[in-house]
């Protein structure tokens, strides 16, 4: 059954509009509650990014789970790794993030965690979307939910995040720039690299609600790059606006992005005969990374774009890891969802042990030339095989590239897009076939 609410990763959309209106959430914190809490004194904690909607939202779950009767604990700022972790460690049954991760601030939307810091299953979601259909209600005022914020959640996180490399390994010596993008991790992303040694230059660390993830973060690199230079450091870390995500920069100002980042820590972890089993990508996932893993005779297999899909096959094949190339990447030995600190840490940990740069430490992967095209349009869901016009020009694409490419034609899970996707040896054939092919669909859907 297709899920309503529900989509690649949470609740998402603009402010304002259905479903990420404050009376939703008050309808969905009080769901939320009735199927995550059933009755059990146990807290749900809440956490946001940076956008200036989160106090909104923050009230109106509040309101709506207290009104099931559950209790809240809440976090304020703090990036979807460390609710997933403050989940666990507060023993509380659910989870809530309040953000867009990567969209602009105009954006918002809600995140789950099960009570072991998870993703939670379609069919919870879709219990919560069965609660959502019943009439609201409120439990007697003896059973309501109370509220209680976490002080020290901060603290918390940064020395769990420190604990996931070993302590003998420092950061000192290191010049590294971080970019918060204007998000969630502003004061936590800083404050780790520092107390692990690494003077460190902040930068994307202001954030006024308005300014989350522009021109800033993992999605914008290049503001990275030229920081990296100007300030003459061995390498920057690029974090999203609710940090979960992580892009690299090395010190040339060349862009290291989460294939490449796999790449690295799997390759140490096998040289250590640490590596449990091979590692998950995506469809998205280039093919110059699988060909450098199987030179390796590290095992490599593909799921569908999205953590939770990466995160199902891990489990599936009782492997650890894995990930995207937008740098959400996963490593359940360390912790139970993607996140962009502790991924930088596992980086860094290989950097100073083995001695060498971001630069030398990628060497081996040839990337294939790989252009993606955002294409928006008018509604979030689209039928793309339906479409007779984008069927012929994809098999027209496919026929020209023939056993030297591929093609990824996908909606975004996130936002009113269509990715276009094409990957080659040959780079300026890609880019004439993928602005062709995103001609085409276009005309079919932005119209």
């Amino acid at each position: 059954m297709k899920k309503k609410y529900f989509g690649t990763d949470g609740i998402r959309g603009r402010v304002g509009d259905s479903p990420v209106t404050a009376d939703f959430m008050l309808r969905l914190g009080r769901a939320a509650g009735k199927v995550l809490a059933g009755g059990d004194s146990r807290s749900v904690v809440i956490g946001k990014d940076t956008r200036i909607s989160g106090y909104m939202f923050e009230s109106a779950l509040e309101a709506g789970l207290a009104a099931a009767g559950a209790n809240v604990a809440l976090l304020g700022p703090m990036p979807t790794p460390g609710v997933a972790y403050l989940t666990r460690t507060l023993h509380a049954c659910a989870g809530i993030v309040i953000s867009a991760s990567h969209n602009p601030f105009y954006d918002n939307g809600i995140k789950f965690f099960s009570a072991e810091g998870e993703k939670l299953p379609d069919e919870v979601e879709r219990a919560i979307e069965a609660e959502l259909d019943k009439p609201f209600s409120t439990v007697s005022s003896e059973k309501m939910g109370k509220a209680v914020r976490i002080e020290d959640s901060a603290g918390r996180y940064i020395e769990f995040c420190k604990g996931t490399i070993p302590f003998e390994i420092t950061l000192h010596g290191l010049k590294i720039v971080v970019d918060c993008a204007n998000g969630a991790t502003y004061r936590v992303a800083p404050a780790v690299l520092e107390e692990l040694g690494a003077e460190v230059i902040s930068i994307g660390a202001d954030p006024d609600g308005l300014n989350i993830n522009s021109n800033c973060g993992s999605t914008y690199p290049e503001f990275l790059s030229q920081a990296v230079l100007e300030h003459n450091a061995d390498l920057g870390i690029a974090l999203d606006g609710d940090g979960d995500r992580v892009i690299m920069v090395d010190a040339s100002g060349e862009i290291v992005n989460g294939d490449e980042l796999l790449y690295i820590i799997a390759t140490a972890r096998q040289d250590l005969g640490l590596l449990q089993g091979g590692v998950v990508g995506t469809v998205m996932s280039n093919f110059g990374m699988e060909l450098a893993l199987q030179k390796r005779n590290i095992p490599f297999t593909r799921a569908p774009v999205g953590d939770r899909h990466v995160h199902r096959v891990l489990v599936k094949n009782g492997w650890t890891l894995g990930g995207e190339a937008s740098g959400h990447l996963l490593f359940l030995d360390r912790t139970s969802t993607g996140d962009g600190i502790v991924s930088a840490l596992q980086v860094l940990e290989v950097l100073v042990s083995s001695g060498k740069t971001l630069a030398e430490l990628t060497s081996d992967i040839q990337k294939m030339p790989q252009t993606m095209i955002n294409v928006p349009i008018k509604k979030q869901v689209v039928d793309l095989d339906g479409s007779a016009a984008v069927t012929a020009a994809v098999k027209s694409v496919e026929d020209e590239l023939g056993n030297s490419g591929r093609v990824i034609l996908r909606p975004s899970g996130t936002e009113p897009l269509i990715r276009v996707t094409l990957e080659g040896v040959d780079e300026a054939q890609v880019n004439q076939l993928a602005n062709q092919l995103a001609d085409v669909v276009r005309t079919e859907f932005a119209s």
